[in-house]
């Protein structure tokens, strides 16, 4: 991030939800991504529901750790046809999930976080599926345990490290431009239908 942006960033604070959604979200709301993974304070949830209430991109609640809440936004079409591609289908088949529909993944993913948040079980990485991951990097970092990795980005890369690097500059870029437009008085209920989130 460059020291201008991140100076907006301060100055608008850091807590603003508008600016946390942009920091956190920007390449899924820019549609370069299907999903991303958003941590938010309880107290600003309803406003999260307000901001995406008409917008394409859909709102599904993980679990709860103290005062924050984690919520995977995603576009259903989307991640629908990702989580369809026969690796990926064989690769969340081989971690332990039998059911294929999106609903049905997502009720067993968020069992799986909420029994880590519980300590009872480690973290499950299987999330990279859920956030769009390349699939040959989600089964690296697992089959690698987080080691050996080409680059780390957004996520560890094991596989096009130059692909993934020119990807991972488009995701800041689309950070930078949101943070920007927040900063020249664009709401993000704005930016999201100039990106054509907005429901039809």
């Amino acid at each position: 991030m460059s020291r201008e942006t991140w100076e907006i960033v301060q100055e608008s604070g850091i807590k603003n939800v508008e600016i946390q959604l942009a920091l956190q979200c920007a390449p899924l709301i820019a549609g370069l991504k299907i999903s991303n993974l958003f941590q938010i304070s309880i107290e600003d949830y309803i406003q999260v529901l307000k901001i995406l209430k008409n917008s394409r991109i859909m709102i599904y609640p993980l679990g709860v750790k103290g005062n924050t809440i984690a919520l995977l936004l995603y576009r259903k079409r989307s991640l629908e046809g990702y989580l369809d591609q026969e690796k990926v289908k064989e690769l969340l088949k081989e971690f332990g999930y039998s059911c294929t529909s999106i609903k049905e993944i997502l009720v067993t993913f968020r069992k799986h976080y909420q029994e880590y948040l519980q300590k009872k079980c480690p973290f499950p990485h299987e999330i990279g599926f859920l956030l769009g991951y390349p699939p040959e990097d989600v089964e690296g970092f697992i089959r690698h345990q987080g080691k050996n990795s080409l680059c780390t980005g957004y996520w560890k890369v094991y596989a096009d490290k130059e692909g993934k690097q020119r990807l991972f500059e488009k995701y800041e870029y689309a950070r930078e431009n949101l943070i920007q437009l927040l900063h020249y008085g664009l709401k993000m209920t704005e930016i999201i239908d100039i990106c054509g989130c907005t429901a039809a």
